[in-house]
């Protein structure tokens, strides 16, 4: 691994890391600085329930997970693989017993900057063929 590559995975991997956080931040100004840390400002955010835009629109669909999941929390499951402008990995949200509510996996894009552009997000795992 070049140090460029190293360099950049661990800056995206912070940047995953704000994310993650994002969805854990109760208070709403704290849980807008990570949104403005992890995402672009055009972001985009897409799963299979949830969809949003922009940093407002982050913040809202977030603190509609906080009110119909309380006090669950996200962590990260996997490394972050990145390459060009692409990154993935693996997550779960899991309630305040411990007991895993779903688990997925990210895939996105990345901004210029290095911050998210785009999230797609998977629940479960594939079927095998």
């Amino acid at each position: 691994m070049t140090d460029t590559t190293t360099d950049t995975t661990t800056a995206t991997t912070a940047v995953v890391d704000a994310y993650i956080a994002m969805w854990n931040e109760e208070d709403p100004a704290r849980r807008a600085a990570l949104i403005a840390a992890a995402w672009a400002p055009d972001a985009a955010y897409l799963d299979p329930m949830l969809e949003a835009r922009g940093h407002d629109g982050l913040g809202a669909m977030v603190a509609g997970v906080h009110a119909q999941f309380p006090g669950h929390r996200f962590r990260r499951l996997t490394a972050v693989d990145v390459h060009h402008d692409r990154v993935r990995f693996g997550w779960e949200l899991a309630a305040p017993d411990g007991a895993v509510t779903v688990a997925g996996i990210d895939v996105g894009t990345l901004a210029a900057d290095g911050r998210l552009q785009t999230i797609t997000g998977y629940f479960g795992e594939l079927a095998t063929a």
